[in-house]
């Protein structure tokens, strides 16, 4: 990690894995670098499910748009917020996302978040991980080695707009 700017600016999505475990040490430890981000007001509205269970897994995935890379990983970590915590839970689910996204990274694995919607959706995920109101499974992420990506051209689209375009002074 000469460059922690590039390290961070190279991280992907990854939706193909390999078949290979993901130690379940190696996804406590994740988690325990991702429970000190930061929280509004310190509130911490997060719990975190790994599962593993293939069937599981598949039936998660039903329950997001895009949500298919659940299954084909070895790990899905199912984050769970608090429904009645606030209407900065979902900002703060999304900085605990990108905690988990870079920590995976530094340790090798490659990872894709999804989201799980409509609210029926996130209701069930959060029932199949065993929490009932007030939480919710708007997001999960699938965990894994990286596999051998399929050859040709990708479906999603690459690159990124110009930093011109996103980016201005005044």
């Amino acid at each position: 990690m000469d460059d922690p700017l590039r390290t961070l600016s190279a991280i992907r999505a990854t939706r193909v894995f390999a078949e290979r475990p993901v130690p379940r040490d190696l996804v406590a430890d994740l988690v325990e670098a991702a429970r000190w981000t930061g929280s509004a007001r310190n509130r911490q509205p997060w719990r975190f499910v790994s599962v593993t269970d293939p069937g599981l897994r598949r039936a998660l995935a039903r329950l997001g748009q895009y949500a298919l890379p659940l299954a084909a990983a070895p790990v899905a970590l199912v984050l769970l917020s608090d429904s009645e915590a606030g209407h900065d839970t979902e900002f703060d689910l999304g900085r605990v996302c990108q905690t988990l996204v870079v920590a995976a990274h530094l340790a090798g694995l490659g990872s894709c978040p999804v989201s799980l919607y409509p609210e029926a959706n996130a209701v069930a995920a959060a029932a199949l991980t065993g929490h009932g109101h007030p939480w919710r499974a708007h997001h999960a992420l699938a965990l894994g080695w990286p596999g051998q990506r399929p050859r040709g051209r990708s479906a999603i689209p690459t690159g990124r707009k110009d930093l011109s375009e996103l980016f201005t002074e005044r």
